[in-house]
This record gives structure tokens, C-alpha cells and sequence, in this order.
């Protein structure tokens, strides 16, 4: 199969590469760190990319939580208008295969469960609360503390930021374009990628390059809030493995097939930067209780739909993964066109 990756410099985009390369296709690159002419939203440029290509994997975004809004207009126009450009292009050129690189920012806050209400949906957090150092969401209905647990797919999209909503959009656009073409699309929403190849020293990477340009600086890791948020940090070279898997299985045509993207091994924030500074060997993270507004509190993965309907499954372990990303080392620094790492700038 001949593949037209789109951000194929960038972080997930060259593992992409060279996981199809491994798998015996044939990637094709387009990304503008390597061509500056190799644009998403310049129609005749991407034409002319998509000349004898079998399928897209679109990695290529504006990746972060940005500047408040300031920075709206350039998010929605490297995102959501790219990717309108690339599919109106892929319509002509009769592609009708796509895997896109969606996120779990699309959520929100991720699932909550009230021992009195059951399965509830706090709203953003307060300010007051945050200033307090209050950082677990509370029941809307009662007040009480909730019990977070893996949000599936099918959990109300809640974006809660700009990058956030240009990922949702992204993936009504190739729902739309699926229903007008009859073609197979899936967005693949990455939870906390992480591994080789990471950006450093950058606000536009994940949070496992922030510890890590902070270790490799002999700097003590800063963990936001008191480190027990919940993620899922999911390899590289597996979720490259999961747009090999999603590139080359048979979806239900005319449809957005959406798929969690995650090891199903949650860990915290504060026990992420514990292993990674033990790896390197220090120093040890410092738990500052500082806070992002945009930032959710908890949101892990419910994978199993990945693993049961295209057969994929993470091959790469926490303390595995950990230890090899500890030693490897870091690409220079984003400029924030790049692929989405799943929850950049946590």
C-alpha cells in the first residue's frame, strides 16, 4: 500500500514511517519541516502529494494548549482547514482510505463516578478551588468526591481549549467526507504518547518531554498540581503500530470509526516523573501545586475497542518504556506544527 503521511518529520509521524516501512509499504512523506512548499492547506501542493496513493495517515496539526485564545485563528487554520483542504483534495483524487490522529482532548475531564449519582459529568474546575489547591472535581450534584475511572468512546465530547476543539472538528470533518465519499475513515485519539524522537524544551510537546529536557538540563522535574492526576502513557512505536493496524483493517465504509488510543495501564503524573527520574538517575521531581487553566484533572483510556476490532495491542511496558525514553535522546525543539502527542503541555 502507498500511504501519504502528513507531518511524517515530526514525532509520531516518523515512527509512522518507519513502521509501515517495516510492515513492506511504501510511505510517502509531506511535511513542511522537510519542504516548506509541503503545506496541508495548499490545495495544488497536496494534489499533487496524492498522485498515486492508496491511503492518507493525516498526522500533521498544530499540537498544544496554545495561548488562551490568542492563537485560535492560527490553530484553526493549521487544523481544522487543512484538513478540509487535504480531504476536498483526496475527494478529486478518489482516496478513499484515512486515518487520522485524534486525541482524548476531544473529552474533556475523562469518566466520574458518584457513589450517590452514579456516572456524573463535572464541569471545568474553579478557579477558587484550583488557587486552593482543591484539584479533584466534585460531584455537580451533591459536591462529593468522585472515583474516576476509563472513559470509552462513546463518552459526550467536551473539548475545553482551542487545540481541543480543532481535534473535534477535525473529526466531523472526516465523518462528513466519509458520508459524501463512501470511504473508510478512523481517527486514532492518542492518550500521553510518549518515547524516542520527542521534541524538547518546547510548550507544544507532552509532558514526558518537559521531564525529560528538565533532567537532561540537571533540572528536577516540575509536576503540576500534587501529581496524582491520571494518565495513560502509551508508547510510540505502539501507536505507530495501532495507524498500521487502523491503515490496513476493513471499517464499516461511509463512517468515522473512532478508537482510544492508550497502553490500559494508567499511572499518575507525579509516578511518571518518579520512574523517569529513576531511569536517569535524578534529580527527583519537585510537586510544585501549581496549574494550567485548560488542564483536566484525570482522563485514562478505555482501549479494548483498538484491541478487538483491529486486533492491536501495546507491546511496550510503563517501566520499559520509561527506561529506554530515559536514555534516549530528544529531537529539537517544535515549533508547534507537528503531530498531536495526545495531552501536550500537561
Amino acid at each position: 500500500m502507498r500511504v501519504l503521511v502528513t507531518g511524517s518529520a515530526g514525532f509520531i509521524g516518523s515512527h509512522v514511517v518507519e513502521a509501515l516501512r517495516e510492515q513492506g509499504h511504501e510511505p510517502v512523506g509531506y511535511d513542511v519541516r522537510e519542504d516548506p512548499g509541503a503545506d496541508v492547506r495548499d490545495p495544488a501542493a497536496v494534489g499533487r502529494a496524492l498522485a498515486g496513493v492508496d491511503a492518507v495517515c493525516h498526522q500533521a496539526a498544530m499540537v498544544g494548549l496554545g495561548n488562551g485564545f490568542a492563537d485560535a485563528a492560527e490553530y484553526v487554520s493549521r487544523n481544522d482547514l487543512g484538513t478540509a483542504v487535504l480531504l476536498a483534495a483526496m475527494a478529486r483524487a478518489g482516496v478513499r482510505r484515512l486515518v487520522l490522529a485524534g486525541s482524548m482532548v476531544v473529552y474533556g475531564e475523562g469518566r466520574y463516578e458518584c457513589a450517590r449519582h452514579g456516572v456524573v459529568r463535572p464541569g471545568p474546575r474553579a478557579v477558587a478551588d484550583l488557587d486552593a489547591g482543591r484539584f479533584e472535581p466534585r460531584c455537580p450534584e451533591c459536591g462529593a468526591d468522585l472515583a474516576p475511572g476509563l472513559v470509552g468512546e462513546d463518552a459526550p465530547a467536551d473539548p475545553r481549549n482551542v487545540y481541543a476543539t480543532t481535534k473535534l472538528a477535525q473529526e466531523h470533518l472526516a465523518a462528513a467526507w466519509a458520508r459524501t465519499t463512501g470511504a473508510t475513515a478512523v481517527s486514532l485519539r492518542y492518550h500521553n504518547v510518549y518515547g524516542p524522537g520527542m521534541p524538547r524544551d518546547t510548550p507544544y510537546a507532552g509532558v514526558a518531554s518537559f521531564f525529560r529536557s528538565a533532567l537532561a538540563r540537571g533540572e528536577a522535574p516540575r509536576v503540576f498540581e500534587d501529581g496524582r492526576q491520571r494518565r495513560d502513557f502509551v508508547h510510540v512505536r505502539d501507536v505507530a503500530a495501532a495507524n498500521v493496524a487502523a491503515l490496513t483493517a476493513d471499517p464499516p465504509a461511509g463512517t468515522l470509526g473512532a478508537y482510544n488510543t492508550g497502553s490500559g495501564d494508567p499511572h499518575t503524573v507525579g509516578e511518571m516523573a518518579a520512574a523517569l527520574a529513576g531511569a536517569y538517575g535524578g534529580p527527583e521531581p519537585v510537586v510544585t501545586g501549581e496549574y494550567r487553566l485548560g488542564d483536566v484533572r484525570h482522563i485514562t483510556a478505555d482501549s479494548a475497542r483498538l484491541r478487538d476490532r483491529l486486533g492491536w495491542r501495546p507491546r511496550v511496558g510503563f517501566a520499559e518504556g520509561m527506561r529506554e525514553f530515559a536514555r534516549s535522546g530528544l529531537r529539537a525543539p517544535d515549533t508547534g506544527v507537528g503531530v498531536d502527542t495526545g495531552a501536550p503541555g500537561e
